[in-house]
C-alpha cells in the first residue's frame, strides 16, 4: 500500500522547482494532488507528469497574495476532490539583496506571499484538515547563514513562517492537525539562477554542505515530505527540519 493512498494534497507554487518535486512525490505515494500556482501552463505541465505516472492531479490557478484567490482555490480543491488532508505552503516571492537595496515593495511582496499567505491558507484549510490533517510549510536556512549579508529580508519572511508553524502545531495538535516546517536546499530554478550569477559564492556554499551536493527537488525534498505526511510520522509536530545535507545547525 502506498503511504498516502486516499489522501488529498494541496501544494502551492507547484508549477516548477521544489513545489513540483513535492507534488510529484506525493502523487507517487497515492495522494490526489491539487497543483496550484500563478502560471496555468506550468501547472498543467506538472499535472501531465503526474498523469503519465498513473496519478491524479488537478491544476488550480492561484495568486497567494490575494485572499480572495486563496479562498477560491481551497473551495475549488475541496469541491473537486471532496476533501483535503495535506497542505504544503511552498509559493513565495523572494526579497533578496542588502538591507539598503531591498525596496519596501519587494519586502512587502515577500511578506504577503510568505507568512501572510501561509497563515491565510492554514486558516482556510483548517476546517478540512481537522481530524487527520498535515501541514508542511517551507522556510529557509538563510537565517542560519554564517554571513547574513544580502539575506536579511528574505530570512525575516521565512522566520515568520517558522513562528506561525510552531503556533499552529501547538494550537491545532489537539484537533488532529500536525504542522511542521522544512528548510530545503534543492536544484530549483531560483537556485540555478543563483549558481549561474554568483558562482564563487555558490561554490563556497556547496563546499559547506557535508554531503557536498544540493538536493533534488523530488528525490530528496519531495519524498521526505511524503514521509512526513504519512502515518509513519504521526508523532512529528511543530518541528523545523533542515533538508540540506547536514549544513545548517538549527540549535
Amino acid at each position: 500500500m502506498m503511504l498516502l493512498e486516499g489522501k488529498v494534497a494541496l501544494v502551492t507554487g507547484a508549477g516548477q522547482g521544489v513545489g513540483q518535486g513535492i507534488a510529484l512525490a506525493l502523487a507517487a505515494e497515492g495522494a490526489r494532488v491539487a497543483v496550484t500556482g500563478r502560471t496555468l501552463e506550468k501547472l498543467e505541465t506538472t499535472c501531465a507528469l503526474i498523469h503519465e505516472r498513473g496519478g491524479e492531479a488537478y491544476p488550480v490557478h492561484c495568486q497567494v497574495k490575494s485572499l480572495a484567490s486563496l479562498e477560491e482555490c481551497v473551495e475549488s480543491v475541496v469541491a473537486h476532490f471532496g476533501g483535503l488532508q495535506i497542505l504544503v505552503n511552498n509559493a513565495q516571492e523572494v526579497p533578496l539583496g542588502t538591507l539598503q537595496d531591498v525596496t519596501d515593495e519587494a519586502f512587502t511582496a515577500g511578506f504577503e506571499s510568505g507568512p501572510l499567505a501561509t497563515m491565510r491558507m492554514m486558516k482556510l484549510c483548517y476546517p478540512h484538515l481537522k481530524g487527520d490533517g498535515c501541514i508542511v510549510n517551507l522556510a529557509s536556512a538563510a537565517a542560519k547563514r554564517w554571513d547574513m549579508s544580502g539575506y536579511g529580508a528574505y530570512a525575516a519572511t521565512k522566520e515568520g513562517i517558522r513562528s506561525l508553524t510552531r503556533a499552529a502545531a501547538c494550537e491545532w495538535g489537539g484537533d488532529g492537525i500536525r504542522t511542521n516546517v522544512i528548510m530545503p536546499h534543492a536544484t530549483s530554478p531560483g537556485l540555478k539562477w543563483w549558481v549561474e550569477n554568483r558562482p564563487e559564492e555558490a561554490a563556497e556554499f556547496v563546499a559547506s554542505i557535508p554531503q557536498r551536493r544540493i538536493g533534488d527537488c523530488e528525490e530528496d525534498i519531495g519524498r521526505f515530505v511524503a514521509l512526513l505526511c504519512s502515518s509513519g510520522s504521526a508523532y512529528v509536530n511543530g518541528q523545523t527540519i533542515a533538508l540540506d545535507g547536514g549544513q545548517a545547525f538549527i540549535g
